[in-house]
């Protein structure tokens, strides 16, 4: 029977698939022996292959609004190759050692032995691996490890200095396992004058490649330095012991996060490295190479923090500190209310991250006021009458102060015969509001015996006083004494009671001032906002906000509290510096007694009054009282509010100092 026209169709289709396979394959078989000829027959007549890594840029670091913390920028590396080194390695090394001396640029040395002889071991440097590495006995001396690299690295025909000066390098290459797999950086991030140099003599200094590499950059290097942190070379202790950074496939020669959200963030910060495929032949000559995975960019770190806040923040506190003749150092934070991220962070004296490690010694030994402490954080303070909010808290929540109460004043409070401290003032019968706008320490006296030292302790804790934060960077939990009675603590409670004896850091008082604004929530501290590619088209981890624990504070407790530091920026102790702010803010002043010098200086506030977004905690190191901190608090929140109105298109339901 004849085909039908519908029976031929699918005949007609599959013999066109037909014809488009045999031209697909005979285009294939084309390139592989035609176009790529050469390619193909070194690589089907090598027999082995070896990967080497090819380094991913490191991710970035933005503030809450994608402002630049944190970049790379292109760099030049001198590396060696092992793939292309032939015998005359010592040679290069020389000659690139003379190049880069006579240009007054550094390259890499790690050999712990003095430069010059007489030889002795370079101290607090790791010479038990030096040792151990060029397989001596232990008691053997820095003569016997020269003698024995001069012999290992075959340098019997180079002068002492040029000895001296390739064993540095030959050495460093051994202990970082320079292999085909892993490049060995002579040099980093040299001049591009050097760069040309090099290439212009390629061809006579075998192995030797200059390469474009990214190198970490910060846009401000006094920005909040503390807290962004430091990158730098892997420390021999940490390559395989430590933070074992070999088994996590790091080649010795890479930069890691060393500190702060670097040091943090270090697992998502790191980029994904990709791979080159050597391909060898019989005498294990190189024939050919290929990438064969494309390295990927770390991934983007977007901060809590808002750059232009925090730089305002610095410049304040700097300014706040230099004019007054008794006060030495502070810091400042900021966080938000309803999250417990934090905005700014602000530390002084502080230090610049470009000049960190030729200032190292002088800033750890020498400098005034330990710059490098990260006072914002992990500075522990006697808080003084800022500690009052959280008295009151526990005081009307457990029934120890009634609503109206009112407490007579007489200056000296005599309720223990073997301790009666005194109030600054003889202030008379007030009420709630008047005590903590006058701050009157004979009312919290009172507040803090009928509470007792344990409950108040571990309200303390409920606020986030005494314990850590949960911030990703290293922070304090401060000091918290755990009373084993109230009889037993008795009088120190009435200190307690008016923020002595304990001791608290800035994030912590922030953090206390922002769980109070917002009714009890308590949230764990951060400074990350989200993770994301280093593009920022998909992020990879959102972070919401964490509750830690929630204190029961009732609304008419709230509003009782509220209305006393209210009137504390309008009428009271923080009104010369906030008693005309065009918003209602509350605040509570603190002055805090040290063991030497004056007094430190204190200031918690939150704002705005009625819907608080946000807190604010000062802390000067002997600022004298809580006045002090009055116009440095006021800054910030100019910066805010500006900040806000900056950077929204609506009218906000207030009106803006300008």
């Amino acid at each position: 029977m004849p085909f039908t026209r519908k029976k031929q169709v699918p005949l007609i289709v599959l013999s066109i698939l037909l014809v488009l396979l045999i031209i697909a394959y005979s285009v294939r078989v084309y390139y592989i022996q035609v176009k790529n000829a050469d390619k193909y027959s070194s690589v089907s007549g090598s027999t082995s292959s070896l990967t080497a890594v090819l380094k991913a840029p490191r991710g970035e670091i933005l503030d809450c609004n994608g402002r630049k913390i944190a970049v790379n920028r292109d760099g030049y590396n001198i590396v060696f190759n092992k793939a292309y080194v032939k015998d005359d390695i010592n040679d290069v090394i020389l000659a690139l050692i003379n190049l880069l001396e006579k240009n007054k640029v550094e390259y890499i040395d790690k050999l712990p032995i003095t430069k010059k002889a007489p030889y002795s071991f370079v101290e607090d440097e790791n010479t038990d691996k030096l040792i151990k590495t060029l397989e001596l006995a232990h008691y053997a001396t820095p003569q016997n490890c020269v003698t024995q690299m001069i012999k290992k690295y075959g340098l019997e025909d180079y002068s002492e200095k040029e000895q001296r000066k390739i064993m540095g390098v030959r050495y460093s290459m051994q202990i970082s396992d320079f292999s085909i797999s892993y490049p060995y950086t002579f040099a980093e991030d040299i001049p591009s004058a050097i760069m040309r140099k090099i290439s212009e003599s390629n061809f006579l200094l075998s192995g030797v490649t200059v390469e474009v590499v990214p190198f970490r950059e910060y846009t401000d290097t006094s920005l909040a330095v503390n807290l962004i942190g430091t990158v730098g070379p892997i420390f021999e202790d940490d390559w395989e012991s430590g933070e074992k950074y070999k088994e996590k496939g790091y080649s010795f020669n890479d930069k890691v996060g060393k500190s702060g959200i670097e040091y943090y963030a270090e697992s998502s910060l790191r980029g994904t490295d990709g791979e080159i495929t050597y391909y060898l032949d019989s005498n294990g000559n190189i024939v050919d190479s290929e990438i064969t995975k494309e390295p990927v960019a770390g991934k983007t770190v977007m901060l809590s923090l808002d750059k232009r806040i925090q730089k305002t923040a610095q410049d304040a506190l700097r300014n706040t500190v230099n004019s007054l003749k008794t006060a030495t150092a502070g810091a400042a934070v900021m966080c938000e209310v309803n999250t417990g991220k934090v905005i700014c962070a602000a530390n002084y004296p502080t230090y610049d991250s470009a000049t960190l490690a030729e200032n190292y010694d002088y800033l750890t030994s020498k400098a005034a006021n330990s710059p490098l402490t990260n006072r914002a954080f992990c500075g522990v303070y006697p808080v003084g009458s800022t500690i009052k909010p959280a008295v009151a808290t526990a005081a009307i929540e457990n029934n120890h102060l009634q609503d109206g109460e009112c407490i007579r004043c007489v200056h000296t409070y005599r309720y223990f015969k073997d301790y009666q401290p005194s109030c600054m003032h003889t202030h008379g019968t007030i009420g709630l509001k008047t005590a903590l706008s006058k701050s009157c320490n004979y009312f919290f006296f009172e507040l803090g015996r009928r509470v007792g030292a344990t409950k108040l302790t571990n309200y303390f804790k409920q606020f986030g006083l005494g314990v850590k934060t949960g911030v990703e960077v290293d922070d304090s939990a401060g000091i918290l004494i755990e009373p084993a009675s109230d009889t037993s603590f008795a009088g120190d409670t009435l200190q307690i009671s008016i923020g002595q004896l304990n001791a608290f850091t800035p994030l912590q008082l922030a953090n206390y001032v922002a769980t109070f604004a917002n009714g009890g929530t308590h949230y764990k501290a951060s400074i990350i906002k989200k993770i994301a590619s280093y593009d920022m088209s998909t992020v990879y981890d959102q972070r919401k906000p964490e509750v830690m624990n929630k204190v029961k504070i009732s609304k008419s407790t709230q509003k009782a509290i509220k209305e006393g530091m209210l009137s504390v920026t309008v009428d009271g102790t923080g009104r010369a510096a906030l008693g005309d702010y065009p918003i209602k803010i509350g605040g509570k002043t603190g002055t805090a007694q040290t063991n030497s010098g004056e007094d430190h200086s204190t200031f918690i506030v939150f704002a705005p009054y009625d819907n608080p977004t946000i807190a604010v905690s000062v802390v000067l190191e002997h600022g004298n009282s809580g006045f002090s901190s009055g116009t440095l608090v006021r800054t910030l929140l100019d910066a805010y509010f500006t900040s806000i109105q900056n950077s929204e298109k609506d009218t906000l339901p207030y009106k803006i100092l300008k």
